[in-house]
């Protein structure tokens, strides 16, 4: 029998919700790992509408979990509705809904504060011993929700210019965790916490190497599972 994997959404659209990519690169990898997954987004208001063709910001209103429902192709439930004891994981992928809507990362930084079933979620599968995958932003939660654990989003510099986000290994240290720096193509496994992470789309790089990067996430998490 496969694993039981929870996938948590932020919306659809990397500027507003969950990064299309990279979630669909999560599932891919998954179903060839033959594991059984379930998708899950919070009931709640997005904190911003971007139009991605001009990266402005409307005055649409729109909800996380419906938006979501689009990348599950209708098969999705609430986040609130989700039992750790039913998944032997969870991953979250990226895009700035993981920072908008997931959490306050976007506005506050590591002041953050993060949703109350986000919040919840990744407590109960750590608290289980049960395996987290992250990727993109998304590695932020687990600094945010697990201080002293280890995380990845890339490098702590913007080396050739490849990660102009570089800055938030430093917040992430601040917060008292350890970065882990990695190549796109790499994740990180903190053994100790059973968290996997890998940069993804923090990283400019070509969209296959970002693919294979986030299937050595997905493979270190069902090992772990």
């Amino acid at each position: 029998m496969g694993k039981r994997v929870a996938l948590v959404l932020a919306g659809c659209g990397v500027f507003d919700g969950s990064e299309i990519h990279e979630a669909s690169a999560t599932l891919v990898h998954l179903s060839r790992g033959g594991a059984e997954v379930k998708i899950f987004a919070p009931n709640i208001e997005q904190r911003d509408v971007v139009n991605h063709l001009k990266g402005e910001p409307t005055e649409e209103k729109r909800n996380v979990l419906v938006e979501s429902a689009r990348l599950a192709r209708g098969n999705i439930q609430d986040l609130a509705e989700l039992k750790v004891s039913e998944f032997d994981a969870v991953i979250f992928p990226g895009g700035f809904g993981v920072a908008k809507n997931l959490c306050s990362w976007a506005v506050d930084g590591k002041n953050c504060s993060v949703n109350e079933h986000v919040n919840s979620t990744l407590q109960a599968f750590h608290s289980a011993k049960k395996p987290i995958g992250l990727c993109c932003i998304s590695p932020v939660l687990a600094a945010k929700v697990f201080p002293g654990c280890e995380v990845t989003v890339g490098q702590d510099k913007n080396v050739d210019g490849r990660f102009p986000d570089a800055e938030t290994a430093s917040a992430i240290t601040e917060l008292g965790c350890k970065h882990i720096c990695k190549n796109v193509n790499e994740s990180h496994v903190d053994k100790a916490n059973k968290i996997v992470t890998t940069c993804a789309f923090m990283c400019k790089a070509p969209l296959h190497e970002i693919f294979d990067g986030i299937g050595t996430m997905v493979q270190e998490v069902l090992k772990l599972a």
